[in-house]
């Protein structure tokens, strides 16, 4: 049966002028191998949710998962896009605000799923071998950078306290609290080969090993990586 075309869609479509973010996120409709990606973590999606509810489509959790990533959203920016934002919902492959979107325990409790099952890793290599393939990874040099995602600091839970894996952390002269992303990404191509996660409170200088490659030639990071010993180290094996 051939799918109806609402009149938003047709409104929608017919746009006179695209946002630089529905512009990105066509773009990553076409580059990124999404049934390859699927096509790995699927086996371990359970069939059913919580209290016996059909879980939300896998192919929908994903879009989310990156799209969290690629905007730096928290949960609940997450969950607040996907009502007030078009194309982050229709990317997501929800047509309206009517549908059933998922939430910010939803959202949290597919990263924890990801996480307890190793597959970002699993996903991470599969985009890298990908783009391999298509000759756009080139493995030359890294550069190195953080950004924290926001958790909510609020005690007022079922719990009564906050999740004890998220931290504060002083940035300048503001405080933040929950976790931070570390990433390692190829200096010719931008993209990300390496992902670690840490509480907000880590040293940037910590995760540097973790982020780089053993064929690396140059690193690029800011002065949170520098270190005299990482110094000496980088001129002993060659690196810049």
């Amino acid at each position: 049966m051939p799918i109806q075309t609402s009149f938003a869609d047709l409104e929608y479509h017919c746009k006179k002028r695209q946002t630089r973010r529905e512009l990105f996120l066509a773009e990553m409709e076409q580059v990124v191998p999404w049934p390859s990606l699927l096509a790995q973590i699927e086996p371990y999606y359970p069939s059913t949710g919580r209290r016996g509810r059909q879980p939300m489509p896998l192919a929908s959790m994903l879009r989310i998962h990156c799209m969290q990533n690629w905007f730096s959203y928290s949960d609940r920016q997450m969950e607040d896009a996907l009502y007030e934002i078009d194309s982050v919902r229709r990317f997501a492959g929800f047509g309206s605000v009517t549908d059933a979107l998922p939430d910010e325990t939803t959202i949290l409790n597919f990263r924890h799923w990801l996480e307890k099952h190793s597959l970002t890793a699993v996903l991470l290599n599969t985009v890298n071998s990908h783009l391999k393939a298509q000759g756009l990874l080139i493995s030359k040099g890294t550069m190195v950078d953080a950004t924290i995602i926001h958790a909510p600091s609020s005690t007022k839970n079922k719990d009564k306290s906050r999740d004890p894996d998220m931290h504060q952390t002083r940035k300048g002269k503001q405080w933040y609290f929950g976790m931070k992303i570390h990433i390692g990404a190829d200096v010719n191509s931008g993209a990300v080969h390496t992902v670690t996660t840490t509480a907000a409170n880590v040293a940037d200088i910590h995760e540097l090993p973790k982020l780089l490659r053993e064929d690396d030639q140059v690193i690029f990071a800011d002065a949170g990586y520098t270190s005299d010993e990482y110094r000496r180290g980088a001129r002993h094996l060659g690196m810049r």
